[in-house]
């Protein structure tokens, strides 16, 4: 396994996580959590989550992927018998998110394309519902129907395959490593546009001023916590076997902490900078319509693709150019993201079954590519909301406690993964690192998958049909498991022996 490609230069590795880390979330989900557990005083439990929990599972999963050379199947099996489920867990994950993922991407394609003539019209949301999307309960259809192809969905979809494809076969140092080199400066260039725009704008003060004005009763809210802790998590790419993957492709000399150090606080400087952007256009928003900050927040699909063309429409100038910075930022973020979750399956095929890296693009990715259409449907939408829920909230966090106690408890490796950590970095890991990973993050996703649990068991998740949710809800989740096991089951290609590096102290520059 010494032939193991490699990242080019250490700036192209942290460029690579980054630009994992760095997705949709940062942009529709972070700022109003922010909001919504404090304002500016949910950044004293968010940067408290950042260094306790986000910043050592960083350096955990850099460390095996180091340590142990491979895709996460092979570095759990490296690591020890019994535990190459979990990374073939955390593939399956990856899979599914990839092929729900790449439509949203499609979305802001087609997005980027109406902004040049606002075509999205008044009624943003009767446009994304019925004139985009075409959604199979407006037509008459009930949820649970495909209803047919949209093809302003399906024509960009296609493109976005052609293209992440297309990256992923030209391989690490020559498609990932040259795709977000380009990606993320210009990704953080066109949002430091939008942000000294949106902080222009009548209204823009008061937008932040709700932003960043600290509650301090929440402080005491355990919730909040609990919140700060769920957004580093779902935000730093942990538990989807990308970070483990990227790792797996460092030199010798690689300061894996240091690099961990970067990449988190790369993330959430980039969703700092997010959040002061959307709350600078909400408070144009709110002003302009006359009503409190609070009644314009939004999140998620709404905030990207209905609040925010609301709010161009209403910009006094540059809407279009605005539009096309919006849309084109989310392009770039979710592009670069779906690249590093497909890497994963393609990774892991690559060194289960022995095949050329071609080939595994083609089959891993190719697979991807056709379960997506399923969410390119009139329906699609319904399917999109269940599989992402259920597959966050059973599938990436429950993974990332099975990971956390399985190495921490079971196997014992935290002192072997600090030590070869310690070798490699120029900031040392103590008692402090151990006890984050074997007590405080434990704690804190199994509250999380205790409160999850019990809240769908006594509720039916938003207003979807508990049948329809068993069906895309609940077997997806179920089924990553269950595809786990059983691609673990099969023989390795390739022998499981590899020469582990030394551990002399060498850092790279």
């Amino acid at each position: 396994m010494d032939s193991r490609p490699q990242w080019g230069t250490r700036a192209g590795f942290i460029l690579a996580a980054v630009g994992s880390a760095i997705g949709l979330g940062n942009i529709w989900r972070f700022p109003a959590v922010a909001y919504e557990n404090g304002g500016g005083a949910f950044f004293l439990p968010y940067l408290f989550a950042l260094l306790t929990a986000g910043i050592p599972l960083l350096i955990m999963e850099f460390t095996i992927g180091h340590k142990y050379r491979g895709s996460a199947p092979l570095s759990y099996a490296r690591m020890g018998k019994g535990k190459e489920w979990i990374g073939w867990w955390q593939v399956a994950i990856s899979f599914v998110i990839s092929t729900y993922y790449a439509v949203i991407v499609a979305w802001a394609i087609s997005y980027t394309v109406f902004s040049f003539n606002l075509g999205w019209g008044k009624d943003t949301e009767n446009f994304l519902m019925t004139e985009y999307l075409n959604r199979v309960d407006i037509g008459g259809g009930a949820i649970g129907q495909f209803g047919g192809f949209v093809p302003g969905v399906l024509i960009p979809l296609a493109i976005v395959w052609i293209v992440s494809l297309g990256i992923l076969f030209a391989g690490v140092k020559k498609g990932i490593e040259i795709a977000n080199r380009i990606f993320i400066p210009l990704l953080v260039v066109l949002f430091l546009i939008i942000v000294i725009y949106s902080i222009t704008l009548d209204g823009a003060a008061q937008g932040l001023n709700a932003f960043f004005t600290p509650d301090w009763s929440q402080i005491t809210n355990g919730k909040v916590w609990v919140a700060a802790y769920g957004q580093i998590f779902f935000s730093l790419s942990i538990a989807f076997a990308i970070m483990i993957t990227y790792s797996s492709y460092l030199p010798k000399k690689s300061d894996v902490t240091n690099n961990a150090f970067i990449t988190g606080f790369g993330n959430s400087s980039f969703e700092l900078l997010a959040g002061i952007g959307v709350f600078s256009a909400l408070g144009f928003m709110a002003a302009q319509q006359g009503v409190p900050v609070k009644e314009v927040v939004s999140s998620g699909i709404g905030l990207a693709f209905v609040v925010f063309p609301q709010i161009i429409n209403e910009f006094p100038a540059f809407n279009v150019l605005f539009g096309f910075l919006f849309f084109g930022s989310l392009v770039l973020a979710g592009l670069s993201s779906l690249i590093s979750i497909s890497e994963t399956y393609v990774a892991a095929i690559q060194d289960k079954f022995n095949v050329p890296r071609r080939k595994a693009v083609l089959f891993g990715g190719g697979a991807a590519a056709l379960c997506s259409l399923v969410f390119a449907t009139k329906g699609g939408l319904f399917f999109l909301d269940a599989a992402d829920y259920f597959i966050n909230n059973f599938g990436v966090a429950l993974a990332g406690l099975i990971e956390v106690v399985a190495i921490a408890w079971f196997a014992k490796e935290l002192k072997a993964l600090q030590a070869h950590a310690n070798s490699v970095s120029d900031i040392q890991l103590g008692a402090w690192w151990r006890i984050c990973l074997s007590v405080v993050t434990p704690i804190v996703l199994g509250y999380m998958m205790f409160d999850n649990i019990k809240t769908n068991i006594t509720t039916a998740y938003g207003d979807l049909p508990v049948e329809f949710l068993l069906k895309w809800g609940w077997c997806v989740a179920v089924g990553a498991i269950a595809a786990g096991f059983i691609l673990s089951l099969s023989k390795w290609k390739n022998e499981l022996k590899y020469t582990p590096f030394q551990h002399d102290k060498e850092v790279s520059s």
